[in-house]
């Protein structure tokens, strides 16, 4: 059996690899400014510019998340559902929407119609 100087020894080995190992990473890791000036300034401003709308983008994600998580099925289950119903929702929008420009079209061609009939005469 192992005497207690060797426990001791186990114990602070453990210790250090514990608690050493992940301050190691949190001090070499850099953090998002490092990163950010580590880029090239034509890199820098296209981030710069597309982080408004990535940023809309996750707020999106997040949200649809949270409606998909209220249903009682798998997040994937409700996903599916919610783009199907979308998908429909869109399809009637572009339906109304053609039946409008048709009928734009429509009192166009009746009001170039009868604007030659009165020229005609």
């Amino acid at each position: 059996m192992p005497n207690a100087n060797t426990w001791i020894k186990m114990m602070g080995w453990g210790t250090l690899l514990a608690v050493g190992g992940p301050a190691l990473v949190i001090w070499v890791t850099p953090t998002e400014e490092e990163l950010f000036k580590r880029y090239n300034p034509d890199l820098q401003r296209r981030s710069l510019e597309n982080r408004e709308q990535k940023q809309q983008e996750f707020d999106d994600f997040v949200s649809r998340l949270k409606i998909y998580a209220k249903s009682d099925k798998p997040i994937w289950w409700a996903e599916k559902e919610y783009l199907a119903q979308e998908k429909k929702e869109k399809a009637k929008l572009q339906k109304q929407r053609l039946k409008y420009e048709k009928e734009a079209e429509e009192m166009r061609k009746k009001e170039m119609r009868e604007s030659l009939m009165q020229d005609q005469q």
